[in-house]
């Protein structure tokens, strides 16, 4: 279980970017994070995989103190971020990111599988450098499949869908929903997109450094829908 208390982040000029933000995830729930652009919500992200430290309030994960734990520290713990623009990797196949990231050499039928659940043919891909000539929607993918290598506790998605097709967008939603079917962690998604808000077991709204609505799909997504509150 993630536990954020009164976190609050002021940017060096002053500005304040999250004002005392509360927030539980439960485990083996979909979150997804929406609201206004500049709202604080890619920042909100960062302070729960440690790239950021607040300015104030504490991070607890499964129940420990990791305020002040680093990405490294927070990820052996089983703390995963997909980046909205995942990093390539010069020299380095897609064979072994997924190995890293499991921290193990996995079997060909492993391999395979991550990458099937992800929606790419496993031997066009498994052997391929992780550089330029792989599109967004493929890297979009192929992290993901490391993701779920890694059997993470809770997985962080800033905005997955940024630069993708719509065909890509397809299956990460399909992707998506497998990994909440599956129960295997939390997961956390910034979007916007309302298919995506769709999917989720709960729905919160951040405007202007402040969780202004938070509760189920059900309940939060029709006023979404009615008062266009997430753009």
């Amino acid at each position: 279980m993630l536990e954020l208390k009164d976190i609050s982040m002021k940017a060096e000029d002053g500005k304040e970017i999250l004002n005392h933000v509360d927030l539980t995830v439960e485990d083996s729930k979909l979150i997804v994070i929406t609201g206004p652009n500049g709202g604080g919500k890619s920042t909100l992200a960062k302070i729960i995989v440690g790239i950021e430290k607040p300015s104030s309030g504490r991070v607890f994960f499964d129940g420990e103190d990791v305020t002040e734990l680093d990405i490294t520290q927070r990820a052996k713990l089983g703390i995963s971020f997909a980046f909205q623009q995942p990093v390539r990797f010069k020299g380095v196949t897609v064979r072994d990111l997924i190995n890293l990231a499991a921290g193990d050499d996995l079997n060909q039928s492993q391999l395979c599988s991550y990458l099937c659940d992800v929606g790419l043919c496993a031997k066009d891909y498994i052997d391929r450098e992780v550089n330029a000539s792989l599109s967004g929607g493929e890297m979009k993918r192929i992290e993901i499949a490391t993701i779920m290598a890694r059997r993470s506790k809770l997985a962080i998605f800033d905005e997955p869908e940024a630069g993708i097709d719509l065909w890509s967008f397809n299956n990460l939603i399909d992707v998506f929903n497998k990994i909440r079917h599956h129960g295997n962690g939390s997961t956390i998604i910034i979007s916007h997109q309302e298919r995506i808000l769709d999917i989720a077991d709960e729905i919160v709204v951040l405007s202007a450094g402040k969780i202004v609505v938070q509760g189920s799909k059900n309940k939060v997504l029709p006023r979404l829908l009615s008062n266009n509150d997430r753009c």
